[in-house]
């Protein structure tokens, strides 16, 4: 498999990001649509309507970890530390982002939500790993 083949989970992660803003705009003009919010509101958002609160929540998410993320593929790919399993760990952090994503703006349950956290969390800090032993 190509080093390269590392840009397509982040390709996909990034169209996770694009995803999540379309859904706010949506969300939003919904709250301005039905009365719950006015277009001012969003200028500097101090309360944020019930709609799309958790969807912007969920957009900050997108540059925490996920940031981690993209460095540690960016480097790997430059230390020659693509391999299959690295591939494989890429798709599952995205993945679990995605899911994570999904309950996070639907059903926002805890009890779904932080498991699929810790999974991202632990795959990013092996890939991490995997870098620290290249670098060895």
């Amino acid at each position: 498999m190509s080093n390269t083949a590392i840009f397509w989970p982040l390709i996909v992660q990034t169209a996770l990001v694009y995803t999540i803003y379309v859904i706010m705009s949506r969300r939003r003009f919904a709250s301005i649509r039905s009365g719950e919010a006015q277009a001012s509101d969003f200028r500097v958002p101090q309360i944020e309507p019930e709609g799309s609160s958790t969807v912007v929540r969920n957009l900050v998410n997108q540059f925490e970890l996920p940031f981690l993320f993209y460095a540690v593929c960016l480097a790997l790919y430059m230390v020659n530390g693509v391999n299959d399993a690295t591939i494989l760990l890429a798709w599952a952090f995205v993945i679990s982002r995605i899911l994570h994503s999904w309950v996070h703006i639907t059903s926002n349950r805890i009890r779904h939500r932080r498991p699929l956290f810790i999974v991202g969390f632990l795959i990013n800090g092996i890939l991490w790993l995997w870098l620290a032993w290249k670098l060895i």
